[in-house]
């Protein structure tokens, strides 16, 4: 019986505390620097501005059939890239384009789940198209084309380094949206 009592007595002194208390419910806290644009002129027939945070920009990439034109527009700390084509416009292709365009945004329809299209029109520019805003897993959260109708046009598309998890890269993906839209605001042909 003493054996017992002394039992009880250390299970009581050991088990004395404070009460456990479950941790508070928390969100990530990520910062990224206020965007601040700066004009990009290339070889290319456009000029546009890009935030000074994403990384120079490397040379242009020539397809094979010497017909489109790339830039890369890479921000190393968030893994991300804005990738950028460029196409002439000859013997009313722009139907082609259009289409190959929207198809490669429909193609995320599958993982996306939704796709919101917010048309863009600047005709003091002469610059129109679309800008697609994807929702859920997809490989890519935003898409967009501009052109002129007549001899150019641009497609963008934004992919990050990682497998798409939409809860993880949203706080990054709202961030370079607007990079994108600002990117369309600022196009200018160089005719």
């Amino acid at each position: 019986m003493k054996k017992i009592t002394l039992f009880f007595i250390f299970i009581m002194a050991v088990s004395c505390g404070k009460d456990p208390v479950p941790k508070p419910k928390a969100l990530l806290r990520l910062e990224y620097p206020i965007q601040k644009y700066i004009e990009v002129k290339t070889e290319l027939p456009f000029t546009f501005e890009k935030n000074s945070f994403a990384s120079e920009i490397d040379a242009i990439k020539v397809s094979r059939d010497q017909e489109s034109f790339g830039l890369d527009i890479n921000y190393p700390s968030l893994k991300g890239t804005i990738y950028l084509s460029y196409k002439e416009i000859h013997n009313n292709e722009l139907d082609a384009y259009l289409k190959d365009a929207q198809n490669i945004t429909q193609k995320h329809a599958q993982k996306a789940d939704e796709i919101i299209e917010q048309p863009y029109d600047d005709n003091t520019r002469n610059v129109f198209g679309m800008f697609y805003e994807i929702g859920g897993n997809a490989a890519s959260q935003s898409q967009f084309y501009v052109t002129d109708n007549v001899r150019h046009f641009v497609t963008g598309s934004l992919y990050f380094y990682t497998k798409p998890n939409y809860d993880s890269i949203l706080p990054a993906a709202d961030y370079l949206k607007k990079d994108i839209q600002h990117i369309m605001e600022t196009i200018q042909w160089n005719e």
